[in-house]
């Protein structure tokens, strides 16, 4: 009877082990895509150190630092360590891969004559841009036009340069300009900068409700099917919330928002309220989260916004940025949020303050618990997944 007693003893402690064993690897399969999980016990060393691994080999891309012409000549240019917060030693100290250079342009009178000024100044800047990458760095910096050249110029060991357009001021009344900054490199594009364009109402109408257009004007309709046609990514940072959401409307493809935060945890009229952002998610968009003091850091921009001196206002942090990062990727899902600077614009940090410090995002992205595959997808793969699709849809119109 022992003997019994003991083999159906060890039935049930078989039956038990194969149903814990089915049971890992039912866990196993449902979490197949994510990459290895962080060491249950790890020291500060070993997670510097892993987060250092994961900065290394993912692609490292910020979608907004503006630029000064200035600092484009044969003289005076990014191959030397300029006091400006992005150029080619700070990319290459804190591991940026990418930067998209911006064509901007502050809004005018919507004349000729402010029409004339503002395209000769976006023409200034394209060809400022062309020049550090064809004639004054080409064996240090390339231009990409598509995801395939990011992927191949960063696996080249050279630093990696794009085009986005702030404001489509410029374009005037001129259609084809729409072309010809595409064909210069522009891949992304915003209707309206601070105060209205031709084209579209601006974020800086909520405080009086004062608005032009009521959201597109019929030239704005116009662009954004251009737009579309071309292949620009449309770019919702800047424009007002009506704007924001006809845009997203009438696209046909995903939109971007290139530097904008979110507005439930800093109240700003440049975040994106959770409806925005349910919107672009909705659209198969990216809102890439924005390393700008006052629209990330609440204490701070209230406190500024009261008339109080800027030395003495709280400090915004990397932390305060990534928790912007985190509370959008709980609301829309990781697939949808990146990361900008807004560098030479404005932006810049505790912790990020200029493209050297890069490193510092990806660190307390790892503290925060990301793995490398979806680190990857913040820094780069969800922008290049959205330009991928906007050109696809393109080639097909």
């Amino acid at each position: 009877m022992k003997h019994l007693v003991d083999l159906k003893q060890i039935s049930i402690l078989l039956l038990l082990g194969l149903f814990v064993a089915c049971s890992g690897d039912s866990n196993e399969t449902a979490n197949s895509t994510q990459s290895t999980p962080a060491p249950a016990v790890e020291t500060e060393e070993e997670l510097v150190a892993r987060a250092r691994g994961i900065h290394d080999r993912v692609i490292t891309l910020d979608t907004h630092a503006d630029i000064n012409t200035s600092n484009f000549t044969a003289t005076n240019n990014y191959t030397q360590d300029l006091d400006t917060q992005v150029n080619l030693p700070k990319m290459e100290t804190g591991g940026l891969d990418v930067a998209w250079f911006i064509v901007y342009t502050g809004q005018g009178p919507l004349d000729e004559e402010g029409y004339a000024a503002a395209y000769a100044n976006a023409i200034d800047k394209f060809d400022a841009i062309h020049r550090l990458a064809e004639e004054i760095a080409p064996d240090k910096i390339e231009l990409a036009y598509t995801s395939a050249d990011v992927r191949r110029i960063a696996a080249s060991g050279k630093k990696v340069a794009m085009i986005g357009i702030e404001n489509a001021y410029p374009i005037g009344t001129d259609m084809s300009r729409i072309e010809e900054f595409y064909d210069r490199g522009g891949r992304y594009m915003s209707l309206a900068h601070n105060g209205h364009s031709q084209f579209s109402d601006s974020q800086t109408g909520e405080a009086t409700n004062d608005y032009l257009h009521g959201g597109l004007s019929q030239m704005g309709r116009q662009a954004i099917a251009e737009m579309n046609r071309l292949g620009i990514m449309i770019d919702v940072s800047h424009p007002s919330k009506d704007s924001i959401m006809q845009s997203i409307e009438l696209s046909r493809a995903p939109v971007i928002a290139s530097h904008s935060s979110a507005r439930a945890l800093t109240d700003h009229t440049r975040n994106l309220d959770d409806e925005m952002l349910y919107a672009i998610r909705d659209n198969n968009g990216v809102a890439q989260a924005t390393a700008f003091h006052t629209y990330v850091n609440e204490a701070r921009r209230s406190f500024l916004a009261e008339g109080n001196d800027n030395v003495l206002a709280p400090v915004a942090t990397v932390s305060d940025f990534i928790d912007h990062v985190d509370y959008m990727v709980e609301l829309i899902g990781l697939d949808h949020v990146g990361i900008s600077s807004d560098f030479d614009g404005g932006g810049g940090i505790e912790g990020w303050n200029d493209a050297s410090e890069t490193f510092n995002v990806t660190l307390e992205l790892v503290r925060r618990g990301y793995t490398e595959e979806e680190i990857a997808r913040l820094w780069s793969g969800n922008l290049l997944r959205v330009l991928d699709e906007v050109q696809r849809i393109a080639a097909e119109i």
